[in-house]
């Protein structure tokens, strides 16, 4: 298991799928769905955002998601997958063993899709001949 390291890499991963848990938010998103020829190993990366305390509260949540990870069995994890774990501020206080049960969820979880993707095309007018009657 690789790290992602690249603002790319993390980018492209926002626009996949995700899970929401109470302690942190799952985001995956496979590489041969982008066309890439890049089959290696799974990569995950983890980011905690400013709102959620200072800076030795961010890495202490940053620290837990990593222990996460590493006590969590590889094999639930898709091959050729993308994954980043986006901490949250319940994870200074959440148990750990409910938060890795909490991950093992929600790699089994179907995950849902972003908004940009379920709502593609919404809000886009009927072309004027759709709008026509047939004669």
């Amino acid at each position: 298991m690789d790290r992602l390291r690249q603002r790319a890499d993390f980018l492209a991963v926002a626009n996949g799928a995700r899970v929401n848990s109470p302690a942190f938010v799952l985001q995956s998103l496979d590489r041969r769905s982008l066309g890439r020829d890049d089959l290696g190993p799974v990569r995950i990366g983890f980011t905690v955002t400013k709102k959620n305390g200072n800076a030795p509260e961010r890495n202490r949540i940053r620290r837990r998601l990593r222990e996460l990870v590493k006590r969590l069995d590889p094999v639930s994890m898709q091959p050729h997958h993308d994954y980043v774990l986006v901490g949250r501020r319940d994870a200074l206080s959440r148990d750990f063993t409910t938060m890795l049960d909490d991950l093992r969820i929600a790699f089994t979880k179907p995950a849902r899709h972003t908004a940009k993707e379920s709502h593609r095309g919404r809000g886009a007018k009927p072309s004027p001949a759709a709008s026509r009657k047939p004669d």
